[in-house]
Formats: structure tokens, C-alpha cells, sequence
């Protein structure tokens, strides 16, 4: 692999290789763009194949991050880590203690919270040695679990894809398919029954499904049925990749609007969903209520602004649907113009982000 080649490709600023034989740490630290501010991105820990693989998706994350938090009116970057190992028994004290310092010698131009295969647990060792985390425990002052947070933003950005398909934004009497049933979902599906939609769901977590069924009185389906089955709404909130050329044809919804990252396999599902009318709410722009809730930790962390921030979602897909409608352009394309034109707007106006510049962290370590 040609590292410079691919950073190139998208402008990446810094890539990081941190590793630590004692504790096993083998991390990629991928800072994408700090136009706006410092990069902020979670740690991810994986049993990646190759070297290449991790590397790939450390750069492919951290752009991901910039364009969320660009479009979510954030003064902030995009990064990403990525952990090459085993969550479930790779972990030590000492791999999150070494990262966590390998994290503080960045000197605040990368901040990291938690992601898939790490834990609130585990930012807090890495809070031991770093103040540039977030998502750690709500007694260090921070907000806890961000699910419920997640999982209003997806509400409200449902709601205003809703009103572009349907003239209306009430979910009321909407069947809603939900395609996984974990944390942010369930809480979700919390949300949709209160309203008054009707709910099918699946999972390969059949005990996820049955809660859902005994919580909210939702239909179950097979996992394989999910994309096909007759609804008003398709829910993606588990895996990526679920638009693609198998699931395209079997769509029914008007509405495609969920949790998921990377929900289109590839940029041309997008086109596809936007050739047949379906409205599509960029994943990126719907599900960043997580991260406004760990924003607002750097700013000594406040509910009630935190939640008036993630409302605004409504508001970020009803803007990017706008742009898709007068440039005749996907959504997805639209959420990538958004995003870019705000970097661009400040890139000359900021240079890359100093930690000496400006202190964006009022929160210090006990």
C-alpha cells in the first residue's frame, strides 16, 4: 500500500502508528482535516485481517468524522483510531493506558471516545492519562451513554424525511421497519410507538426482538426479510453496506432513514434510491447525535443544550433534502457538498488546528 498515495487521494493531515509490545497496543491514529477544529473521533477496536485492512478503515473513518461533524454545525474535525485486536479478550489496562498517552502527545489536535469493541470502561483508563477523551463515566462529569441521545437525533431526522415523502412530518399510523434492535434502536423504537407508528423489526439477536415485542408490540420478521417487507419507512441500524444491488430491487419504503453507518455499500446505491423516488437521509447527518452529546462534554457538559443541538437535526436533513431537490443532486451528495462547503468557507480564514491556538477543553482530570 502506497500510504502518501491514499492520503493524498483525500487530503489526510497526519496518520499515527502507535504500538506497545508489553501491553499488545497495535493503534492507527487517522487525523482527516482540522479546518474547524480538532479532530474528534472514537476508538475502534477490531480483528482486522491485515495491516492494510486497519489502515484503510482508519482513513475511510476519519473522513467520515470530518463530514459529520462539518454538517452538524461542529467546530470540529475528523479523526478516527482503530485498535488491531480482539475486544473481547485482547484487553488490558495497560494497551489503554499506552494509547491514552500516545493520544496526549498530540497535544489536543485528536480527541477520542468510544466506539465499536470499546467501552465507556475503557476511556476512562484512557482518561488516566489523557484529558482528550470523551464518553467517559458520568463522574468525571460526562453525559454517560449517548444511545438515547442517538437515538432522538434519528427520530427527528426521520420525521423531517417523512415530511419530504409524505407532506407531513407526523409518524403516526407510518409502519416503520427496523432493521436491529441494539441499544440505539430499542430506545428508537421507544420514540416511534409513542407517536403511534406500527413497528416490524428483526435482529440475529432473537432476545433484542423479543424485547421489542414485549416493550413496544412490534412485529419480528427474519433478518433476510427485512429489506422486502411493506412499510412506509426503512430503518437501517445495524450493519453498513445494507443498500446495495441485492436489497435495491426489494425496497418497498418511500423512506430510507436509520442509525447505521455507511448504510450504502457503495455511492451508486444512492443514485439508485434517489432515481426511484426514495428519499434517503445520509446516515452521517441523521445518527450525529452521539457525537454533539460528547461535543458538548469539552464545553462542561449541559443536557438540555446538548439535547436543543441534536433537535437540530431535523433541521441539517431538511436542509441537505432542500440542496438534493434545487441542484437535482442525490441526498448523499447533497450531505458531502454541505459538509465541504462549510470546511471550505473557514479554510481561509484558519489554518490547520493548534492546540496553542485556542483551549476548546475546560474539563480537567480529577
Amino acid at each position: 500500500m502506497d500510504i502518501f498515495t491514499a492520503m493524498g487521494q483525500a487530503d489526510y493531515e497526519e496518520l499515527v502508528f502507535c504500538q506497545d509490545r508489553a501491553s499488545g497496543l497495535k493503534a492507527i491514529i487517522a487525523i482527516h482535516d482540522t479546518t474547524l477544529g480538532p479532530a474528534l473521533g472514537g476508538t475502534r477496536m477490531w480483528t482486522y485481517a491485515t495491516e492494510e485492512e486497519a489502515i484503510v478503515d482508519a482513513l475511510r473513518l476519519a473522513k467520515g468524522m470530518t463530514y459529520k461533524n462539518a454538517v452538524s454545525g461542529l467546530n470540529l474535525g475528523g479523526g478516527k483510531t482503530v485498535i488491531i485486536g480482539d475486544p473481547r479478550k485482547d484487553k488490558n489496562e495497560a494497551m489503554f493506558r499506552a494509547f491514552g498517552r500516545y493520544v496526549q502527545g498530540l497535544g489536543g489536535r485528536y480527541i477520542t471516545a468510544e466506539d465499536v469493541g470499546t467501552t465507556e470502561d475503557d476511556m476512562d483508563i484512557i482518561h488516566q492519562e489523557t484529558d482528550y477523551v470523551t464518553g467517559i463515566s458520568q463522574s468525571y462529569g460526562s453525559s454517560g451513554n449517548p444511545s438515547p441521545v442517538t437515538a432522538f437525533g434519528v427520530y427527528r431526522g426521520m420525521k423531517a424525511a417523512a415530511k419530504v415523502a409524505f407532506g407531513s412530518d407526523s409518524l403516526e399510523g407510518r409502519t416503520i421497519a427496523v432493521q436491529g434492535v441494539g441499544n440505539v434502536a430499542f430506545a428508537l423504537c421507544g420514540y416511534l410507538k409513542e407517536e403511534g407508528a406500527k413497528l416490524i423489526v428483526t435482529d440475529i439477536n432473537k432476545e433484542a426482538v423479543q424485547r421489542a415485542e414485549e416493550a413496544y408490540g412490534a412485529k419480528a420478521v427474519d433478518p433476510k426479510d427485512i429489506a422486502s417487507v411493506g412499510c412506509d419507512i426503512y430503518a437501517p441500524c445495524a450493519l453498513g453496506a445494507v443498500i446495495n444491488d441485492k436489497t435495491l430491487p426489494l425496497i418497498k419504503a418511500k423512506v430510507v432513514a436509520g442509525a447505521a453507518n455507511n448504510q450504502l455499500k457503495e455511492p451508486r446505491h444512492g443514485d439508485a434510491l434517489y432515481e426511484r423516488g426514495i428519499v434517503y437521509a445520509p446516515d452521517y447527518v441523521i445518527n450525529a447525535g452521539g457525537v454533539i452529546n460528547i461535543a458538548d462534554e469539552l464545553n462542561g457538559y449541559n443536557k438540555e443544550r446538548a439535547l436543543k443541538q441534536v433537535s437540530k437535526i431535523y433541521d441539517n436533513i431538511t436542509r441537505v433534502l432542500d440542496i438534493s431537490r434545487q441542484k437535482g443532486i442525490p441526498p448523499h451528495a447533497a450531505a458531502d457538498h454541505l459538509a465541504e462547503e462549510r470546511i471550505a468557507l473557514l479554510k481561509n480564514s484558519r489554518s490547520t488546528f493548534l492546540r496553542d491556538g485556542h483551549h476548546i477543553i475546560s474539563r480537567k482530570r480529577p
